[in-house]
Order: structure tokens, then sequence, then C-alpha cells
């Protein structure tokens, strides 16, 4: 299986690497507590249709090592960008969800834009979910703190917990038909990551705030978000997202919860392929 070590402290850190070699680059950064994994409905349908589709499992996270530090934003952008040296990756399209934005944004603000050509943001946090004088709409960091050792207490409950995911899919809405069986597999899969990692990275989400660095990001930058995230509300992060970008356009998807690569998954590839792409 693909491993490369971390520029940060020499974490072994895990990777897939789908299509031809050769093909146009898409590298996936994944969400809190999953790995590559998560991508099945993109990097799958894209590599078959020849793009090269490469997935970071964070550190702690999948199959990636267990340790302790490096959790903080700046380390995790850095492992980031190691897996783009490592691979010698060019005119990249990097895509993230949820954490995964702000590891995006950091990473190009610290090591630059060379490797990449264009950004897409799914449901992502960006530029930041916490209240502050330039996000009066986000946020208690006290109450998130709250919730996060409260998840401590109980981290198999807390991904098991019917009511957080019917909002996560928004399962009450229509069309968002996910099966049983899928969401407990994801929600096992979400265990894989450490309490360690999970807990670290939900600490790290409460001080993200990538204002600065997406307003001086001048790329291409695809933002997708639903309309019915509770997990990243379109209006404090999406909207915000999109308006502080440059060069952004913003695709709001209705009836799409933090899940969407899952719910709309179709229409999240092909938005995906027509950005890659220009088609």
């Amino acid at each position: 299986m693909p491993y490369f070590t971390s520029p940060v402290d020499g974490t072994r850190l895990h990777y897939t690497d789908y299509g031809p070699a050769d093909g146009p680059v898409a590298v996936f950064a994944s969400s809190a507590y999953l790995g590559s994994e998560m991508w099945e409905y993109q990097t799958l349908p894209l590599a078959t249709e020849g793009h090269r589709c490469v997935a970071l499992d964070r550190r702690g996270h999948g199959r990636s090592d267990d340790v302790w530090g490096g959790y903080d934003l700046d380390s995790l952008a850095d492992d980031l960008y190691g897996l783009l040296d490592h691979l010698d990756l060019r005119a990249a399209t990097v895509i993230g969800h949820s954490v995964g934005t702000a590891e995006i944004v950091r990473c190009l603000a610290r090591h630059g834009t060379d490797r990449v050509a264009r950004v897409a943001l799914v449901a992502g946090i960006t530029p930041g979910v916490s209240r502050s004088a330039d996000n009066p709409d986000g946020w208690d960091p006290a109450v998130m703190r709250a919730g996060n050792a409260a998840y401590l207490r109980d981290r198999a409950a807390f991904f098991h917990d019917p009511d957080a995911l019917r909002d996560f899919f928004a399962l009450q809405l229509p069309g968002n038909d996910v099966s049983s069986a899928y969401i407990r597999y994801l929600s096992d899969r979400c265990l894989v990551s450490t309490a360690r990692a999970s807990s670290a990275v939900q600490e790290t989400v409460v001080t993200v705030d990538v204002a600065p660095e997406l307003a001086k990001l001048d790329l291409p930058v695809l933002v997708l978000h639903g309309t019915h995230d509770v997990s990243a509300p379109l209006d404090i992060t999406g909207r915000r997202a999109a308006a502080l970008a440059p060069r952004a356009t913003l695709k709001v998807y209705e009836n799409a919860g933090h899940g969407l690569f899952v719910t709309h998954a179709d229409q999240l590839t092909a938005d995906l392929r027509e950005f890659m792409t220009g088609a």
C-alpha cells in the first residue's frame, strides 16, 4: 500500500492513488474522522474516466500512523503538501471536505500554488465556524469545546447517534436516500480515527480562521455547499468563502447536508469533472 513520510515529524501517512499516472490530477483531503474511503463515489468514476485521483489519510485517520502530535493546522497543511511533493504532482485540482478545506487553504498559503491549478471546497468549514468579530454569527468556542468533551466520553455513541446521522445526511428531506448499511459503515469508519486524532482535530476546528489566506488565494475556487448543512452552515462558511476568494464560484445544493458526497454523489462528481476539465 502507498505510504510516504510526513515532512513534519516522520509520521507514516497512507494515501490512495487511482487511475492512470499520466491523467489529470485530482487530490482529495478528507473530513475529520474519515480517510480516503469517504471519496469512493468520486474517485472511482473519475479514475475510470482517466483522471489520476489521489486521496490522503490524515495522521491518526484511516491507515495512517497513530501519533500524538501534529494536529495543528500548520502541520496538517504541511502533511498535505508533503503528499503533493512526494508524488511530484503538478497542475492538480485539490478537493477538500469539511476540515480538509482549511488544510488546503493553509497549505497553499504556506507553500504556494506552483503544484495546484484549482481548488474545490466541498461542505467546507472555511473560512471558520467559530464566533469572532469578523464572523459574528459563528458558534461560541466554549460551547464547541464542551461538545468536544462530551464526544470523548462516548465516541461510539456520538458516531452512531441517529439524530446526528439524520442531520449529517439531511435524511428528512426528499431525495436523500442512504441505506442503513452504508450509514453504519461510515459511522464505523469514523471510529477508526483514534481518540487522540479526532479530539485534536476537533480542537483545531475551534481555532480555524483562514479568511485572510482565502482572500489572497488567486486560483479558481469552486465552493460546493448544501442548504441544510448543520455541521458547516451555508451562511457561516460556504457563502463567506465564496465572497472572500477572488475567483470563486458558489454552487448551492438544495436539500443537501454535510454528507452531500454521498446523497448528492452524482451531482458532486459531475461538478468536479466539469471544474477540472473546463468542459
